[in-house]
């Protein structure tokens, strides 16, 4: 279509009876075409008698028809709404939604000019399609428009009606049944009329996101709507309805290939934005400042950062621009919030602790010698940004978090600290949750870039692999699904992370390989798929691991065949657990996930029974994971079993990368709730989680003592081996783990016969430290139960590696007061068991503690005292489960009849008064056995 030919169409459809016509600048405004080109055709239509102008300034051109000259000649004295089009810039500065806008005057200047000429064009605005990259700012500059226009009063008073094509893109019924609702018995599912998003913006506007997720004939009945403003609904024989609605529209593809060229002809006017890096420096800095501005309202603190961090901050944005940015920003702000959490003033953002991905920014930046250039002589040494800065801050717009991050934050570290973990430890919990809620969020439904979410979570080779496998599949016409980068991924990197931390492979039962061979065709192509990972990393990939890739493979093709294991997520926080769903959900495309968030004052019956009504909403008939924040959630699996009748099984100290686990455990073809729960109690993170990530440059944390070729072995010891001694071994397995050290093993043993124990564990291991409730007579340094509970495990591991092979000496124990052991007591209780109530049964087992120091004047100390407690809480939970312990008659017999046991089972007397339970003699004798070896230490 030549110049002329847009010309004359426009001012044929547009041009309404009752105004005088258009002057140059308009025209050439709204078609995007110079104005001394626009200028110039129209003195040839007029020549041609095609076109008329009016007389007198400014000129005005209509169609050269009667009804149309007829208004010319009175234009004279009738210019109302032309002036008002040309004054608006100026009538109402002061209140101008786009005054505030970043780039106004610059670089969004022509695109300002335009959007005002659509909503201002007579008599009810022009359609206008908004273009650009991802996170150039279409959805914050389409809600500025239609603020103009509510306050130009050009429209009623309404909401800003958003929609999302790509929501629904690939169900167009349902796409187009939020558009323009749908009648009673229009589909299934269809209980009643229902009103569409058309009807609901009606005197208003809708703006239409990612408008190419628009199928053909949903873009035919929009176009259709432009031209006569009517519409059916679904279901619908006749198009009954009107509305009177401005439509905005926004894609990030090119228009004339992704959209129907009959769709765009009917919208005039296209603006298009500039990516970030087309932005002037001055903008740059601008908009990085209003973002700080809004996380420092937020936070109601202070924000300090060099000039060294706003460079890295804006070198960063290399594929998402101010999308891209505000995600940095908030990642940033995260983490120097939460190491700044006891400041109550300010945060402050150091180079030095920025993530990696963002360090790189500075060097990316220095690469582009002019614009750092730029960006220096504009920058200050230090930027300090204040909450009541009086910045033109962006009101909140669909790039907004659906959830208070500081808050999470807050209660997360409160809640970590309270369970004895350490600050770098709860830095790195929470800041992989962070880093995955931050960059899913801003990357959602956008598949063709999801790997700027997944090298969050997984090693950048091993998605490198992975694509060469998904091109290796197409090939070999295997059909891959949309999330198969993701699967695949996860599974090669918790599988290459098993190798690599020495740890046994998975047994491989009956069934597994059975359901394996029932799928051939994916049994042979995982034999392919072993060869490219053994050609990858350049060693042998087990057998197993090619029915594991096969059943993945299977998964990925075809739906369960049973119900999937359902999964919960409950979490404190007002919305910690729907943050990690929702992540989870977004990256696996999954289903069968649900989360319960449990604010800190929320009361443990009504935590339980909403629990409850989660697990019943993704039961399948396979059972239900339950993934928790704290240990004490554990205490309701079996509580939740009896409520639902669904079997769940609990894993605490949940984390984002956990639930990701999870819900790629459940997709798999009949997987089942035992096998899951398993395989979960084994994950450690993906190969990029911060707490697992070691340098493969140097040596291990943890020497080996000089002179032993034996392993190494750290003791800890209880009353029966078991129970107690098991939960001191999760513990300290734990912290091994996170100062990454591999080589120790935890063995669990029992007071009773401890020497020939110790001698026999000698033959095969360096003992290197013991712990529990006794100290062993070993050269080897010992901590105190109490103590270990207390947090003293990272020095007990710190005293290790100091002495290294020199004289070992005990660990030396300050005992807290009464008050703190109890306190510890109940901290301990409520982690690692699961049938007694800590705050009612400390109590009890206190008054059992002081029954026998009366009578036996033996003066427990705390440390003793909490090593009992523990002791009796596991026999009252054996007892509970009916799995006391046993006991050689022999043994028994040598004790029965001492007067300190007849003390023990006086005392047993206080359970069975309080609790109405009896405890077996086996349990009294190994009371008896912890209190003979205390006495005997003495």
């Amino acid at each position: 279509m030549t110049r002329q030919e847009k010309i004359l169409a426009f001012l044929k459809k547009h041009v309404p009876k009752d105004q005088a016509g258009f002057t140059t600048m308009e025209i050439a405004n709204t078609l995007d075409i110079l104005r001394s080109n626009v200028s110039k055709e129209l003195n040839q239509l007029v020549r041609q008698k095609l076109v008329i102008k009016s007389p007198g300034r400014p000129v005005h051109y209509a169609l050269a028809k009667p009804q149309f000259a007829a208004t010319l000649q009175q234009s004279a004295g009738n210019k109302q709404a032309v002036k008002k089009m040309a004054s608006v810039s100026t009538n109402n500065k002061n209140n101008d939604p786009f005054a505030r806008m970043v780039g106004n005057h610059a670089s969004l200047r022509n695109q300002v000019e335009q959007a005002k000429a659509a909503l201002l064009y007579p008599p009810h605005g022009l359609n206008t399609l908004i273009t650009g990259p991802t996170g150039s700012g279409k959805t914050y500059f389409a809600n500025t428009m239609y603020l103009f226009a509510r306050d130009q009063r050009l429209i009623a008073n309404k909401e800003f009606i958003t929609f999302n094509c790509a929501d629904y893109a690939h169900n167009p019924q349902l796409l187009m049944s939020h558009l323009f609702g749908y009648v009673k018995g229009a589909f299934t599912g269809a209980n009643e009329d229902k009103p569409g998003l058309i009807e609901a913006a009606d005197g208003g506007m809708l703006f239409l996101d990612e408008v190419h997720r628009l199928p053909p004939e949903g873009q035919e009945m929009i176009f259709y709507f432009m031209d006569h403003g009517i519409y059916s609904r679904l279901g619908e024989t006749s198009k009954s309805h009107h509305a009177d609605v401005r439509l905005v529209c926004a894609t990030t593809e090119d228009p004339s290939s992704a959209l129907l060229q009959t769709f765009v002809r009917r919208i005039p006017i296209l603006i298009q934005l500039p990516a970030f890096g087309q932005r002037t420096a001055k903008e740059k800095i601008q908009l990085l400042e209003q973002l700080l501005t809004l996380e420092a309202k937020r936070i109601h603190k202070n924000i300090r950062l060099n000039e060294d961090v706003v460079q890295a901050l804006l070198g960063s944005v290399t594929y998402g621009n101010v999308g891209q940015l505000k995600s940095n920003v908030q990642l940033v702000c995260a983490q120097g919030f939460l190491n700044s959490i006891q400041n109550e003033n300010e945060i402050t953002l150091t180079f030095e602790k920025l993530p990696p991905n963002l360090k790189d920014g500075l060097s990316n930046l220095a690469a582009d010698r002019q614009e750092l250039g730029k960006l220096t002589r504009l920058l200050a040494p230090m930027m300090v940004i204040k909450p009541d800065a009086k910045r033109n801050v962006p009101k909140a717009d669909t790039y907004e978090l659906p959830y208070n991050l500081y808050e999470i934050i807050g209660d997360k570290a409160t809640l970590l600290k309270n369970e004895g973990l350490d600050q770098k430890a709860i830095n790195n919990f929470i800041m992989t949750d962070i880093n995955l809620h931050l960059k899913s969020f801003y990357h959602r439904g956008q598949f063709d870039k999801q790997e700027n979410r997944l090298n969050e979570i997984v090693d950048q080779d091993i998605i490198d692999l992975t694509k060469k496998i998904q091109t290796f599949l197409r090939d070999q016409k295997y059909p891959v699904r949309e999330n198969f980068i993701y699967a695949m991924s996860l599974h090669i990197s918790s599988f290459i992370k098993r190798i690599q931390a020495g740890k046994p492979l998975r047994e491989m039962s009956a069934d597994l390989i059975s359901l394996a061979h029932d799928h051939p065709s994916e049994l042979k192509i995982a034999d392919q798929v072993k060869v490219l990972i053994e050609g990858h990393y350049r060693f042998p990939i087990p057998e197993s691991e090619v029915y594991y890739i096969a059943i993945l493979l299977a998964s990925l093709r075809s739906a369960p065949k049973g119900g999937k294991v359902g999964i919960v997520v409950a979490a404190h926080g007002e919305s910690t657990a729907t943050s990690m769903a929702q992540v989870v959900s977004q990256l696996l495309s999954v289903e069968n996930i649900a989360a319960f968030d449990m604010p800190l004052e929320m009361n443990p019956k009504i935590a339980l029974n909403g629990i409850a009504d989660k697990i019943k909403l993704v039961n399948r008939g396979n059972g239900v994971i339950l993934l928790v924040d704290m240990g004490s959630l554990s205490t309701f699996s079996s509580k939740l079993t009896e409520m639902t009748g669904v079997q769940v099984k609990t894993i605490d100290m949940v984390t984002t990368a956990m639930v990701l686990e999870a819900a790629r455990k459940t997709a798999l073809i009949d997987s089942d709730l035992k096998t899951v729960y398993r395989e979960l109690r084994e994950f450690d993170g993906y190969s990029r989680t911060p707490n697992d990530r070691r340098n493969e440059h140097t040596e291990s944390h943890s020497p080996t003592i000089k002179g032993s070729q034996k392993s190494r072995a750290i003791v800890a010891v209880c009353s029966t081996g078991q129970g107690t001694a098991k939960k001191i071994k999760g513990l300290l397995d734990k912290i091994l783990l996170d100062n990454l050290i591999e080589d120790i093993t935890v063995l669990p043993i029992s007071v009773v016969n401890m020497k020939e124990h110790l001698t026999q564990i000698q033959q095969d291991y360096q003992i290197v430290a013991t712990t529990g409730i006794v100290k062993p007579e070993i050269a080897a340094p010992f901590i105190s139960l109490e103590s270990l509970l207390q947090g003293g495990g990272e020095a007990f591991i710190n005293l290790i590696d100091q002495l290294n092979g020199k004289d070992l000496e005990t660990l030396q124990v300050v005992e807290g007061s009464a008050e703190e052991s109890e306190k510890l007591a109940k901290q301990y209780l409520s982690q690692y068991f699961t049938f007694i109530n800590p705050i009612k049964i400390v109590k009890i087992l206190e008054s059992y503690c002081d029954f026998i120091d009366h009578r036996q004047q033996l003066e427990m100390d705390n440390s003793f005292r909490i090593s009992l407690i523990m002791h009796l809480a596991g026999a009252i939970e054996r007892c509970l489960t009916n799995s006391q312990m046993k006991v050689d008659p022999k043994q028994l017999a040598e004790v029965v009849k001492k007067p300190f046991f007849k003390i023990i089972e006086q005392a047993n007397d206080i359970l069975q008064e309080t609790l109405n339970l009896k405890l077996e003699t086996a349990e009294t004798y190994y009371i008896y056995e912890l209190f003979d070896t205390e006495i005997q230490k003495r």
